[in-house]
């Protein structure tokens, strides 16, 4: 017979990340706080503002253990300094002690510049011809090489993978179980018979669409917009965190919202901007419902993945739930339903 054990389950790795740790890892890398920590919305990793002794402040990233290597996190700084050089106003690590990814405490951390501003006014036209130029630079930059290191947004990795892991560890209650299955294993496979697919047919094999360098977590949150009346004013790209590699819709998608007519003027206004420095393949806008139903697979996965760190129940308490699973299948048929209509036009 087993004895229960009464030993206490293992702390989850930020458990150990107390505001003297974070204060502690900025001063071994020359920056002092004034003890003024400001902890900004984040899961995936763990973020703060931090007030220095001469006045200024910094944001201070610790990235998750075990999520991205080494070689994978300064990608995305290199990345990052590639946009700056190119004068597009993306927020990337400050270069301290001749590097921008360091250690401290068991965590990789690294420090950015402190950037104000709000969400952008996405139904106002200029703005979104504005973000549209800037993400046509982005692309640019993104297109001139690719990634070595970090992954591509894919079938396999965002759907497949996610589903699987789902079934294969009972995060499903069985009630709906076999429902969330069923539907989700019908939208994959239209995935897979689109232009994201091995098995698409036609027009897309002719010409492959290009994969480039994307930011890859486009959405509002993402964009900081400071008044235009000042200098420097306008949108700012932060948070690369999900750089990979994709098409350049991906990070349009995020950006659309409302009904069928109000998503098609707000991709015209990206539109309009984007084209003035970049071409845009307009067969990728048939993969915007596809990329939208792998991202809500993706996203059931990484709930169930991280629920162990205690930030989650917290913060998520409805996931897991009867309710919330039946929730899913009727996002997946609807999104069923989207991914056999015709795309959006612009």
């Amino acid at each position: 017979m087993l004895t229960p054990s009464t030993e206490a389950p293992p702390a989850h790795p930020y458990q150990t990340l107390t505001p003297d740790v974070v204060l502690d890892a900025l001063a071994s890398v020359g920056l002092h706080g004034d003890g003024r920590l400001t902890a900004l919305s984040s899961y995936e990793n763990r973020v703060y503002q931090i007030h220095l002794e001469d006045g200024s402040a910094v944001v201070a990233k610790f990235y998750r253990p075990g999520r991205w290597s080494e070689a994978q996190i300064l990608e995305e700084h290199t990345f990052a300094a590639e946009l700056m050089a190119a004068e597009i106003p993306a927020v990337g690590p400050l270069m301290l002690q001749d590097r921008t990814l360091h250690s401290f405490g068991g965590f990789d951390f690294s420090v950015s510049p402190s950037r104000g501003g709000r969400p952008p006014e996405l139904d106002d036209f200029e703005v979104l011809e504005w973000i549209g130029r800037f993400l046509a630079r982005i692309h640019t930059v993104g297109a001139a090489r690719p990634f070595q290191q970090r992954p591509a947004l894919d079938l396999q990795s965002f759907g497949t993978a996610s589903r699987d892991w789902l079934l294969a560890h009972d995060k499903i209650p069985l009630d709906v179980q076999g429902a969330w299955q069923a539907a989700c294993t019908e939208a994959l496979d239209l995935i897979a018979d689109s232009a994201m697919g091995e098995r698409a047919t036609g027009l897309f094999d002719t010409e492959p669409l290009q994969s480039i360098r994307l930011h890859g977590d486009c959405h509002p949150g993402n964009i900081l917009w400071t008044p235009t009346g000042r200098p420097g004013g306008g949108p700012h790209f932060v948070d690369l965190d999900d750089a990979r590699t994709g098409p350049a819709v991906q990070d349009l998608w995020m950006l659309l919202s409302g009904d069928r007519r109000q998503r098609t003027a707000q991709l015209g206004g990206l539109l309009d901007g984007y084209e003035q420095f970049r071409e845009f393949d307009r067969r990728e806008l048939a993969l915007i419902e596809p990329l939208r139903t792998l991202r809500l697979i993706h996203y059931s996965a990484w709930l169930a993945r991280r629920w162990a760190d205690p930030i989650f129940p917290i913060n998520f308490p409805w996931f897991g739930s009867s309710d919330y699973w039946k929730g899913q299948v009727d996002m997946l048929h609807e999104q069923i339903e989207a991914m056999q209509e015709p795309p959006l036009a612009a």
